[in-house]
């Protein structure tokens, strides 16, 4: 069998498998806000010992587009083409499954049967073929091996061998090529608010007295996050539903919490979401070391404190604008007793135009203080040469 090419060393804690359109991704929400609630929930909580999959109907050509338009997350797998393809990743860098197109192509070459069949004009196509309709618009025709549903099993079951499988499995959809991923045993299914009439009806003749089965009151991301605590899987308050950081407690805070909590504050500092107050800047300055040094991506040092000091002349200047800020493919690694190294893409979007930085930090704890955590150096990279507007350089 293939390398799973899987960042996880053990057991996913939790394997979330989400369709795109209309399930994780509202397209009826120009503010995209319970999208990017997931995304701050996910990056928090979940991305350093869970796996995120996307199955998608669309293909690797239409996935692309979505991409560029959503604030998604980057993957850690992504079954696309209704079930027929599977990508490790989903970012630039995806890897097929060979082993999926092997077992889909089994004994089967078309390019042979078409020209040996050519030959025979009484000759009529036989297709053994699986068909999907959906969404009340879409019409799959599929081989008879493929599906959503297929490849997860297909997946679940390589994980088994690998003795990686997750302990948990929640499943995400809307609309009729989703079904089949509700009927595995042993996972956990939200079915979304907002899905079409053919999942109703078939959630309503196959799966409406499994407890294991949640029709949401909530749409799309917002369902799949009420999913998240129905079903005691794992934390369910996106760090984006506290207005107020101060009083954002949790149970255990960590790296993943600080960094996303930090630049929720940044996002809402410039939208003038916050009030404009000296405090919030003296109150930021402890969390950053006072020798602490930002690497800007252009290369220039600048002390820390003087970078904290420079966001009290951008309080308000996103204000009105579709400004967002979110963080992706975070990884933590502890370096020491209280040393913390993290790395993830931060990302913004402004008006439709967005940037991204290759980020960098360390971080230590505190002993004196439990769940606290200094920045001690922050280093970032344009990612894939991406630049940004001179008046804006200094900013995180």
């Amino acid at each position: 069998m293939m390398n799973m090419n899987c960042r996880l060393n053990g057991p996913a804690r939790l394997m979330l498998v989400s369709d795109l359109d209309y399930t994780l991704v509202d397209h009826d929400a120009p503010d995209n806000l319970s999208l990017l609630k997931f995304n701050a929930l996910w990056e928090s909580y979940y991305r350093h010992d869970s796996l995120l999959v996307f199955s998608t109907g669309r293909s690797p050509i239409t996935y692309k587009p979505l991409r560029n338009q959503k604030p998604l997350l980057t993957p850690d797998i992504t079954i696309m083409s209704v079930g027929t393809e599977i990508m490790y990743g989903g970012g630039t860098d995806m890897i097929p499954d060979l082993g999926w197109q092997q077992f889909l192509s089994h004994r089967w070459d078309r390019a042979i049967v078409v020209e040996e069949t050519n030959q025979f004009p009484q000759l009529t196509p036989q297709l053994d073929v699986k068909i999907i309709y959906s969404s009340g618009i879409a019409l799959d025709v599929l081989p008879k091996g493929a599906g959503k549903g297929k490849a997860l099993a297909y997946l679940l079951k390589k994980f088994k061998f690998e003795e990686k499988l997750p302990h948990n499995t929640l499943v995400c959809g809307d609309s009729g090529n989703d079904a089949e991923l509700f009927s595995l045993p042993q996972v956990y299914g939200v079915m979304v608010s907002n899905a079409q009439e053919e999942l109703l009806q078939w959630y309503e003749e196959n799966a409406s007295d499994n407890p294991n089965m949640l029709h949401a009151t909530e749409r799309c991301a917002a369902g799949i996050i009420q999913a998240l605590g129905h079903f005691h899987l794992g934390p369910n308050v996106s760090p984006r539903d506290f207005k107020d950081f101060r009083k954002c407690k949790v149970e255990m805070s960590s790296p993943a919490h600080e960094v996303v909590k930090f630049f929720l504050f940044y996002e809402r500092w410039r939208r003038a979401e916050v009030e404009k107050s000296e405090e919030y800047i003296q109150n930021l300055k402890p969390v950053f070391h006072s020798s602490g040094i930002f690497v800007h991506p252009s290369g220039v040092e600048l002390p820390i404190h003087q970078c904290i000091d420079s966001l009290a002349g951008l309080h308000g200047d996103k204000q009105g604008k579709q400004f967002w800020t979110w963080v992706d493919r975070l990884s933590l690694v502890q370096i020491g007793s209280n040393a913390w190294l993290v790395k993830f893409n931060k990302w913004e979007l402004c008006e439709n135009e967005r940037q991204c930085c290759l980020t960098t930090v360390l971080m230590s704890s505190k002993a004196e203080v439990p769940d606290a955590f200094t920045w001690l150096h922050m280093h970032q990279t344009w990612l894939d040469g991406l630049e940004i507007k001179e008046q804006e350089r200094w900013l995180f």
